[in-house]
């Protein structure tokens, strides 16, 4: 039995057209893709919901999950724009020990 995981176009659709309509336009290039990276979930939680404050932030990092495909194309991403880890994990807003982890695993 295969994990089972969320249709996120459907649910953040639905968010759009019940709460913020007039946020659409500015997400529809994102939702019209075949399926969402973990990169696109965060970009649009942020365009929809703007940046959260400390506080819960610090809540939602806590149950974050990355796909092996999501974690190789963050690791491409940062070999691509040449950055070290401290500024990829600044980026991300991921933990630098996470990134280390990640690149020690997948070894890159």
């Amino acid at each position: 039995m295969g994990k089972l995981i969320p249709d996120y176009k459907r649910i953040y659709n639905d968010i759009i057209v019940k709460e913020f309509p007039e946020k659409k336009d500015s997400c529809q290039r994102l939702l019209q893709k075949e399926s969402l990276s973990v990169v696109d979930i965060m970009e649009l939680n942020e365009k929809i919901f703007g940046t959260p404050d400390r506080e819960a932030f610090a809540a939602s990092q806590r149950h974050r999950s990355f796909r092996k495909k999501d974690i190789l194309k963050i690791l491409d991403y940062q070999k691509k724009n040449k950055l070290n880890n401290i500024q990829l994990a600044s980026h991300f807003k991921l933990s630098r020990n996470t990134v280390t982890k990640w690149r020690k695993k997948f070894l890159i």
